[in-house]
């Protein structure tokens, strides 16, 4: 077996790497992609894993709350586990996700010491935003992408704590002054939006790839076309993901509506901090329905049922794998115009685009899918056509191999 090499001369070159991720305290649809990383690469190459996570900080043995910020920057035991790993293997490639705050920046330094190539695969806009989105409170802060930290330390945007918040910004500023970040050879971009983030920041066109996810379909046959009258929100209940948008279009599209109209409900399925807005909605209006989380196949019913899924995000989005889901299903998608959202959809062909925060417009897009059922299912079918067209593994690893060559060897 060789290991290394040129990766455009095989389908199947096979090369040692080393994965390490920092899991979040919930999961949720990053830890999802990274397993799926994980789980497309294992047939191709020789993997091992090194995995933290934040509930290790959340146990009675955990650093106290006055250690966690100096091991962010430098977590001794963390790098000595990678370095047991990195002994084992003795990798071609290191690909790192997340390394906070278990993990710690000091990843990337030691990735420099060991003159192993990095190949970061960023889900986010981390590491140039605290919180990974650019999001302060209830606005956009791209002003991370430049080294300016202060709106979103003023918003407390990480773990609502504006100290917390300060002390992250405060290891991503060192980060970004210590050179350290040299040791990553390719930046993996999820869509051509975060792929231009990037850029903007200061780092090198030319390392900067785009590789959005691929995608194993659930229904290998595009399913017959059900529809019970609903549109659906699948996703976390926060002010980013546009929750307030959402129901503020809805009362603006059912005041407009007759009693029998042709989309009766809005089905609402998530937990986050704005549960209780969206419960006090439900409680007032009965075309709401509130799910709750849900998982299996209570989120498969409700997605091959609705007749649409709505995104209503008013902050960047990296890609939106709701779409895929929705895609799966054969449903348009009602989308914001939200960072790699516009990536995954056509306007007026796989679902209908609103400006971000626009409740008027979404309203509107409501109403469309009220009085032309039909669209609906045109433009369901036509997203199932692009999800079978651009989300293939196959084609997703050949584009993987070409950016592993360059992070390893310097050229694709």
């Amino acid at each position: 077996m060789r290991f290394g090499g040129n990766l455009q001369q095989t389908k199947q070159a096979f090369v040692r790497i080393l994965q390490i991720h920092n899991r979040y305290l919930f999961r949720g649809g990053e830890d999802a992609s990274v397993d799926r990383v994980f789980q497309t690469l294992s047939p191709n190459h020789l993997l091992r894993r090194c995995i933290f996570s934040s509930t290790e900080w959340k146990h009675e043995a955990a650093p106290t709350i006055w250690r966690q910020p100096f091991l962010m920057w430098r977590n001794p035991e963390a790098l000595a586990r990678i370095k047991e790993a990195h002994k084992e293997l003795r990798p071609d490639l290191w690909l790192v996700h997340n390394v906070y705050p278990v993990a710690s920046a000091a990843v990337y330094e030691l990735a420099r010491n060991l003159c192993v190539p990095v190949m970061y695969f960023g889900h986010n806009f981390r590491p140039f935003s605290v919180n990974g989105y650019c999001w302060a409170g209830r606005h956009l802060a791209p002003q991370g992408l430049h080294g300016n930290y202060w709106p979103e330390i003023l918003a407390g945007s990480w773990q609502n704590s504006r100290l917390k918040t300060a002390v992250f910004a405060r290891v991503l500023r060192k980060l970004r002054a210590s050179g350290w970040l040299d040791s990553i050879k390719a930046w993996v971009a999820i869509s051509d939006f975060m792929r231009e983030r990037y850029i903007e920041t200061g780092v090198p066109a030319e390392r900067v790839f785009t590789l959005r996810h691929s995608w194993d379909l659930l229904n290998q046959a595009a399913v017959a076309f059900e529809d019970n009258a609903s549109v659906l929100y699948l996703g976390r209940l926060s002010h980013e993901k546009g929750i307030p948008v959402l129901l503020e279009a809805w009362r603006t599209f059912r005041a407009a509506q007759p009693s029998n109209s042709q989309l009766s409900r809005l089905v609402i399925a998530g937990e986050g901090p704005l549960q209780h807005m969206v419960e006090k909605a439900a409680a007032s209006d009965p075309s709401i329905r509130f799910e709750g989380y849900v998982s299996g196949d209570r989120k498969a019913e409700l997605l091959r049922c609705c007749r649409a899924v709505v995104v209503p995000s008013v902050w960047w989005e990296a890609l939106g794998l709701v779409a895929y889901e929705a895609y799966d299903y054969s449903k348009p998608v009602l989308a914001a115009r939200s960072g790699g959202l516009t990536e995954t959809m056509t306007d007026q062909q796989t679902g209908l685009l609103h400006e971000p925060g626009n409740a008027d417009e979404l309203a509107r897009h409501l109403q469309l899918m009220a009085n032309e059922p039909a669209k609906a299912e045109i433009w369901g079918s036509q997203g199932r056509a692009w999800l079978e067209r651009n989300t293939s593994s196959k084609d997703w690893l050949e584009r993987f191999n070409t950016i592993a060559n360059f992070a390893v060897h310097g050229r694709t």
